[in-house]
């Protein structure tokens, strides 16, 4: 299936999905590069791991605000522009968080690093869809999403290679020179999408206004999570619901005009936040405080469920292209359910590596089919907006994710088992049910229509 979607490339549409897919890489492991250095911030700004797991929460609560704010900068100044911006700024954040002089301080660059994270998803599929051929679709789906797991594997490999001698400030500054040079490799190689079209009433303006709105909104989050950081509904209710507000006002006239799509996607893109978050981000710290495994250990368990996420995503994303979208998605949901048991509570270290392998092919095989899916069922004139603000959205509603896991753990005595596998369940069936009831639009012409 691979080979034959490969076959008549042209060079721009190989330089545009190497440029979508080293960007969500990159992105992912500035991302995961926290999840393995938690118990460390910790001790570092003597608090409880929980209060560092707010950084996880408070990146993903306001991606939505990225993804809006440079989507629409994409949807009216062109796709490349805006990427190579996008990953100027989440790689400068990344790297500034090695020097967060406090925990206050560090939740703050985290914030800023999550508007960043937030729109190179939904810009790098546009352009990548809006490059390749239909029948290559699937398979650039899958391509595309095992961007996040191969950031996890590179975050995996260099935890396990220098985190002992750079230490978790160190682990940090990696990303940065990667993220410089693949924006210089996007200048000299990528092409603008051959489907974008300028619109004719672009205005500033327009995008002044987004952006204070943007920073207001930011502003008011931080300064309620600075005045109660520790208390995490308050937390949640200024980093989820302030934005969501927000950002349906900025889109009322597509809201108004394609509600019940928004909302359906959105809700769907909730559940499948849960299922990838719920079996990833406290994994590493699940490895490391319930089973007290060495850095090795940690890192041989982290590599092989990546591995398993990569050949998940490719596969499943590129049976859907003859198979079906929500065929192929329910499939893989339901099959996570028995999978479960063992990879949450397999008392081995060989065992649960089997186990996250198995899930991973699961939760990532799901996930490969979203980024097609989303650009299929995208109105053509806002797609750089509308598939990775809904992803964001859902992203947004499932950042509690990780606090509520990690509170449920340390309720029950750190049993970080029981709280991985209640959050997996629900997330995989409300993802079967939502797709299996769902809207498909399998080989929709990506071609923008005029404005």
């Amino acid at each position: 299936m691979a080979l034959e979607a490969l076959k008549g490339w042209t060079p721009s549409q190989r330089h545009a999905v190497i440029a979508a897919f080293t960007g969500w890489t990159l992105d992912a492991f500035d991302f995961f590069v926290l999840t393995f250095v938690m118990s460390d911030v910790a001790k570092q700004f003597a608090v409880k791991i929980p209060a560092v797991a707010l950084a996880v929460t408070l990146t993903l609560a306001v991606r939505p605000l990225g993804a809006f704010l440079f989507g629409r900068l994409a949807d009216d100044y062109g796709r490349k522009p805006v990427l190579k911006i996008n990953i100027i700024l989440y790689s400068i954040f990344g790297f500034a968080t090695a020097f967060a002089p406090s925990l206050t301080g560090f939740l703050i660059i985290r914030a800023l690093f999550g508007v960043a994270m937030g729109g190179i998803w939904g810009i790098g599929a546009s352009l990548a869809f809006e490059s390749v051929p239909s029948k290559a679709r699937g398979f650039v789906s899958g391509l595309l999403q095992s961007g996040y797991p191969t950031g996890y594997l590179v975050a995996s490999l260099v935890f396990g290679g220098f985190y002992a001698t750079i230490g978790w400030r160190g682990m940090f500054m990696v990303g940065l020179v990667p993220g410089l040079l693949l924006t210089l490799y996007i200048w000299r190689q990528v092409s603008e999408s051959p489907a974008f079209k300028k619109p004719a009433d672009v205005k500033l303006s327009r995008h002044l206004v987004h952006l204070v709105g943007v920073a207001v909104i930011l502003a008011v989050i931080l300064t309620v999570l600075v005045a109660f950081g520790r208390e995490t509904g308050v937390l949640y209710l200024a980093a989820g619901v302030v934005p969501l507000l927000v950002i349906a006002g900025f889109l009322t006239p597509f809201i108004r005009q394609h509600w019940k799509l928004a909302l359906y996607a959105i809700l769907l893109m909730t559940g499948f936040n849960f299922f990838s978050h719920g079996t990833q981000d406290l994994y590493p710290t699940f490895l490391r405080v319930q089973h007290h495994f060495d850095d090795a250990t940690v890192t041989f368990i982290t590599v092989v469920l990546n591995v398993g996420a990569i050949v998940g995503g490719l596969f499943f994303a590129s049976l859907s292209q003859s198979f079906g979208r929500r065929r192929t998605v329910v499939l893989v949901a339901l099959l996570a359910l028995p999978v479960i048991y063992f990879w949450a509570y397999a008392p081995t270290a060989i065992t649960l590596a089997a186990g996250a392998f198995l899930m991973q092919i699961c939760v990532q095989g799901a996930w490969g089919v979203v980024p097609v899916h989303l650009n299929e069922l995208s109105p053509p004139n806002v797609r750089g907006t509308f598939a990775g603000t809904v992803y964001q959205l859902g992203n947004l509603i499932a950042s509690v994710n990780a606090v509520f896991q990690a509170e449920i753990a340390e309720r029950s005595g750190g049993n970080y088992s029981l709280a991985l596998a209640a959050v997996a369940c629900f997330a995989a069936l409300l993802i079967a049910a939502m797709m299996y009831f769902g809207p498909e639009a399998q080989n929709a012409d990506l071609g923008r229509s005029e404005e």
